[in-house]
């Protein structure tokens, strides 16, 4: 097998083997490329995880100051104004409960602290101010409305369709942005107060 047919072989995943064969069987020269090639392979594949990594916290992030904002334009029950601030959210990824991590300890709701909880499961739900349902757990929408049944939760989504399922708040992308759909009533069901303002905000809104 030729020199350029094990580097073919590199470059579709055999990577390994097919180098480590080049390193035995040819000349130093060609064992000098072979290395320098390799080199750009391995720096090439660590530069695009490093690419995905910042593409997935800057989602991630854009979505806690939407969280964040969401927080000046509802208002909660008496009782919910007490204590901590509740953030609850349902299997969250280790990127956004680091980016929440972060919110909590920079910032507050009114003179609440935040407080962020990761839950497992829908039984591990418990009283919440908002209860932010990603994408990855988009199947247990149903289950957690009847969890929360209630309770003056503002539930957040990220799945085609979940204002019209029960969210009062869904994450969607338009025009390559980050922007959300807003069902007033299922806000209003839980017991909470909607600023027409948030109405504005929304780039769709379902009544």
């Amino acid at each position: 097998m030729q020199v350029g047919s094990h580097i073919q072989q590199i470059k579709q995943g055999g990577c390994i083997s097919n180098f480590v064969y080049l390193a035995v069987n040819y000349p130093i020269r060609v064992r000098r490329l072979c290395f320098v090639f390799f080199s750009f392979l391995l720096l090439s594949a660590g530069a695009n995880g490093q690419a995905d990594n910042q593409a997935e916290q800057a989602v991630a992030h854009t979505k806690v100051i939407y969280l964040y904002n969401f927080t000046k334009f509802v208002e909660w029950p008496p009782e919910y104004k007490q204590g901590d601030f509740v953030i609850g959210v349902l299997n969250a990824s280790p990127t956004l409960l680091n980016e929440l991590n972060k919110l909590a300890a920079a910032k507050t709701a009114g003179n609440q602290k935040f407080v962020i909880r990761n839950y497992k499961s829908v039984n591990e739900i418990d009283k919440c101010n908002i209860l932010f349902i990603p994408e990855n757990s988009n199947s247990l929408l149903a289950e957690a409305l009847k969890k929360i049944h209630g309770q003056s939760t503002l539930v957040i989504t990220e799945g085609e369709g979940d204002a019209r399922k029960g969210s009062a708040i869904n994450f969607i992308w338009k025009d390559n942005k980050q922007a959300f759909e807003l069902n007033k009533s299922n806000a209003e069901k839980n017991h909470l107060v909607v600023s027409s303002s948030l109405k504005t905000l929304a780039a769709i809104n379902i009544e």
